[in-house]
């Protein structure tokens, strides 16, 4: 694999251009997040895919100078399931659930714990550190397992026992914070300064988002190399969603779709930082994206994996809805809570509280009839209902308890 074709970098709040040679994080003149801009001359759009059945497939298009630090683990080309019987719930006659809950660690986060990995491993660092909620924590303690690389993960202690389970049996140094998650974050970069170590922390390592953006690529490829016209994203500090427009503003460059597809931003009414400057921007392009507010939020939403009080990626996120023609959607946690069982039953496809809020998010657009029915619609869902079990009971509700006896079987039933 040749070397990869990074140009610059580029902040998403004040365009400033930095060169490719840039080894920091975050951009010196605002601090702003970077984006990783690509020579796109130097790649051929009929002969860039390598043949592989994961995420390295698009390797000539990510910021990695070869394959030999990636992890061992098969990560990404998730399904991409035609939802036909939910779709005709809701509808919709061309409505897909990408369901990448089916990564190792069983999150979308692996797309971005890959990358940073290769990253850390090939500038030799020491260490390898991240905050987390659960997922992110989770996924990069799985794929430094399976690279043999240390990593210390900071996570608050109200994290899901299924997530902190994860990663103690992976290996990971766990630093449970007495605190919140955006507490936990700044602590890691505080001690990753001090010590060296290489951020993985989204919203300030750029490198998260080119892991990220695979997901974009592979819709392309699994709809017939068409992009979709909608896609709906759960989201929280904002990554997730810039990665998606990220995979999609890179296969337009290439010439390789027409137009990018509506980015729909769903997020808990109880952490609703992004939704709130979307909707703040009105629909007006500001002068400079670094003077667009993103306001803390007490966030306290059941959605353990969304729930920021400070999205640390807001204004890639704002800018994936507004540049796209999205929009911002809110949901409570009694809709998240019941889009669990409501997505499992249609489409045999279990989402944890975060990832069904993208399911929610596509009920309340559909019941108000902001979607046509013949538009490609695509439902990501980014995790899997295992990693927090109790809401899953919570929504589904409780077993039928019967007499061993067949003639008790059926009058329970009502037959």
């Amino acid at each position: 694999m040749k070397t990869n074709p990074i140009s610059g970098f580029r902040c998403l709040a004040c365009e400033a251009v930095l060169p490719a040679s840039f080894s920091g994080m975050l951009c010196p003149a605002c601090g702003g997040n970077l984006d990783i801009e690509y020579d796109y001359t130097a790649i051929d759009p009929n002969n860039w895919l390598l043949d592989r059945d994961d995420m390295f497939r698009y390797a000539p298009l990510l910021p990695i100078r070869s394959l030999e630090f990636i992890p061992p683990q098969r990560i990404g080309q998730t399904p991409l399931y035609h939802a036909r019987r939910a779709g005709e719930l809701l509808g919709l006659k061309q409505l897909f659930i990408k369901d990448d809950g089916l990564n190792p660690s069983a999150s979308f986060k692996d797309r971005a714990s890959a990358v940073a990995l290769a990253v850390a491993r090939e500038r030799g660092a020491a260490m390898i550190a991240g905050a987390t909620t659960g997922n992110a924590g989770s996924s990069m303690a799985c794929l430094a397992a399976g690279a043999g690389f240390p990593c210390v993960i900071f996570v608050p202690q109200s994290a899901p026992a299924a997530k902190l389970a994860q990663l103690l049996v992976f290996g990971a140094k766990v630093l449970a914070v007495r605190g919140t998650y955006d507490q936990a974050y700044d602590l890691c970069r505080a001690v990753c300064d001090r010590l060296g170590w290489f951020n993985r922390n989204t919203g300030y390592n750029p490198y998260t988002r080119e892991g990220k953006k695979t997901c974009a690529f592979e819709m392309w490829e699994q709809l017939g190399r068409r992009a979709p016209d909608r896609v709906l994203v759960c989201t929280g500090d904002g990554n997730i969603i810039s990665g998606i427009w990220k995979g999609f503003r890179d296969l337009k460059a290439l010439g390789l779709i027409e137009k990018l597809p509506r980015l729909h931003c769903v997020q808990s009414e109880k952490s609703a930082a992004i939704s709130m400057a979307v909707r703040e921007v009105d629909g007006t392009r500001p002068a400079r994206w670094g003077d667009v507010v993103i306001p803390t939020v007490p966030a306290n939403t059941i959605a353990d994996s969304i729930s920021v009080d400070y999205p640390r990626d807001g204004i890639a996120g704002v800018r994936a809805v507004f540049e796209t023609g999205g929009e911002a959607v809110t949901v409570s946690d009694e809709e998240i809570v019941a889009a669990i069982p409501e997505l499992a039953r249609a489409t045999g496809v279990f989402a944890e509280p975060a990832a069904a809020a993208s399911w929610a998010g596509l009920v309340q657009l559909t019941s108000a009839g902001k979607i046509h029915p013949d538009e490609r619609v695509v439902c990501l869902i980014s995790g899997n209902g295992l990693k927090d079990v109790a809401r899953a009971r919570q929504a589904a509700g409780e077993p039928i308890t019967v007499e061993p006896d067949a003639d008790a079987v059926v009058r329970a039933l009502g037959m």
